[in-house]
């Protein structure tokens, strides 16, 4: 599904030239759990946003579900955006002022999904995270943890095929975080890529596949076999 081939970014800063990201070759099939992990400026941000599509690397090739992403335009990366990828952030993104529901409905609304198809929809994917009785109730009115599940609906809302989630706990308790943890588990489990970066090795442990980074390379690649419970690099 997501095919690197020498991808580097590099990013002008006072004059100089700081390279981001390294020449960096990464596959990641259709259905892995993949955490990539790293310390501030390992580069593992950098690629996280490479990945969705939403920065350009300097160099090399990204191909997403078949598609050249470095040839696409303005517009098409959008629509890639908005189909294939749905995103999580570690500060929620809700709208304050408008409900749950609403907050989910929105990427049907630009994806051009009929009023009564968004709503049934939405109700649907926020009964899914465990939150159907609370629809009309705006983003203030709930927790941290709630909060994340409404944004992983709103993720899901276009039914992408990749889940991309920067630091989702990194605002939530331990037992929060182990129940968002548990909802990506489960949309993996139900055939989606999910893919997120974090620096909480607890966290990383959820996936089935490990990528650490430092100076902007991939350090390790660890896969788990889940028949014998064991990591392999």
């Amino acid at each position: 599904m997501i095919t690197l081939h020498g991808i580097s970014k590099t990013y002008a800063q006072g004059g100089l030239e700081v390279q981001a990201l390294h020449p960096t070759d990464l596959m990641i099939g259709k259905g892995e759990f993949v955490a990539i992990m790293g310390p501030s400026g390992s580069g593992k941000s950098t690629l996280m946003n490479i990945l969705g599509c939403l920065d350009i690397p300097t160099t090399g090739t990204y191909e997403l579900d078949g598609k050249q992403v470095q040839s696409l335009t303005e517009d098409e990366l959008a629509l890639v955006r908005n189909e294939k990828i749905g995103f999580v952030f570690q500060s929620f993104n809700l709208l304050p002022r408008q409900t749950i529901l609403k907050n989910v409905e929105l990427p049907m609304l630009y994806g051009g999904v009929a009023k009564a198809e968004r709503k049934a929809r939405a109700t649907e994917l926020l009964s899914k995270v465990g939150l159907g009785d609370r629809l009309d109730h705006r983003p203030n009115e709930l927790s941290g943890g709630q909060k994340q599940r409404v944004a992983i609906a709103r993720a899901l809302a276009m039914n992408p095929p990749i889940l991309l989630a920067d630091e989702p706990t990194g605002n939530l308790d331990s037992k929060s975080s182990l129940d968002i943890m548990r909802l990506f588990e489960q949309i993996n489990g139900e055939g989606a890529t999910v893919i997120l970066v974090t620096h909480e090795a607890d966290i990383a442990e959820h996936a089935r596949r490990i990528l650490r980074f430092g100076d902007g390379v991939i350090r390790d690649d660890l896969r788990k076999d889940l028949a014998q419970g064991e990591v392999l690099t």
